[in-house]
């Protein structure tokens, strides 16, 4: 936020809400109360959208603390999951969805159920102009669609939990995608857990690195402007959800690890891409 502070998105299923963490990390203040807010991103004029899972939802809040429902079905389809999001360089706001229902993929406790990988899933990449609230399908047929994020380049990138990849496209007409290119792979080899993996939350640097939390593999895959992968940055947990680069001038990303609730902070030697909205 400008102040420094940062909006985080709790995720467990008896307290799922939006929480004001101050920028020395010591107080927290709850914001809002959606349900299981997922993905989250700031406009400009100070608004903030918000992916809602368990009401498939994206909410928008204002700065006086209003809120409303903007999207919760798409050219006649239900949401399922809206999981990220982002806004473009043309001032629209793209975000996924994974393509199932929450409840489905994740018990009680919120962990991935043995046999999610082969649950059927259509994740989907979705365009919402603001001005209007017209939404649009861009492409569809994702595993488990996740981060989303505009690089350097112009293009839009977007992951695949349940596959490990990351795609990109170049835009073409706001209304419709052209093919997907594959740009790289998150996965270890040399990882021999059994558990769910796979890319999650992502933020480019300035310098075109682009920083992958991987959901399951405990670490943040950073990737450079070919895709291959450059090193793998380790975090406390084994489940890092999201990424967010700091202040300008910083040079620090900060990453939220869902299986001990904590932020932490990465000194990465770079700031992040700035970001549209």
């Amino acid at each position: 936020m400008p102040d420094g502070s940062w909006l985080v998105g709790e995720l467990a299923f008896d307290r799922g809400r939006i929480t004001r963490v101050s920028a020395d990390g010591a107080d927290h203040r709850v914001v809002i109360e959606t349900g299981r807010p997922n993905g989250l991103a700031l406009r400009r004029d100070g608004s903030v959208w918000i992916c809602e899972t368990v009401t498939p939802s994206l909410i928008r809040l204002d700065e006086s603390g209003a809120h409303e429902v903007v999207l919760d079905e798409v050219e006649g389809v239900p949401l399922l999951w809206p999981n990220d999001l982002c806004f473009g360089p043309d001032g629209a706001l793209y975000l996924t969805d994974s393509g199932v229902l929450v409840r489905d993929f994740l018990d009680e406790d919120g962990e991935p159920v043995d046999d999610c990988r082969s649950l059927p899933m259509n994740g989907k990449v979705i365009r919402l102009d603001p001005w209007t609230n017209e939404a649009r399908i861009l492409a569809d047929g994702y595993q488990f669609a996740n981060g989303i994020a505009f690089g350097p380049d112009g293009r839009l990138y977007v992951n695949e939990t349940v596959t490990g990849d990351v795609f990109r496209y170049g835009l073409r007409d706001g209304r419709s995608l052209p093919e997907r290119e594959r740009f790289g792979n998150v996965l270890d080899p040399a990882w021999s857990g059994s558990r769910l993996r796979g890319p999650d939350g992502m933020a480019f640097g300035r310098d075109g690195r682009l920083f992958v939390a991987v959901f399951g593999q405990g670490d943040v895959t950073v990737l450079d402007p070919s895709g291959a992968t450059l090193e793998r940055l380790r975090v406390g947990g084994a489940a890092p959800t999201n990424v967010a680069f700091g202040a300008p001038g910083e040079r620090r990303l900060y990453v939220v690890e869902d299986e001990r609730g904590t932020m932490e902070i990465l000194d990465v030697g770079v700031d992040g891409l700035e970001l549209h909205g």
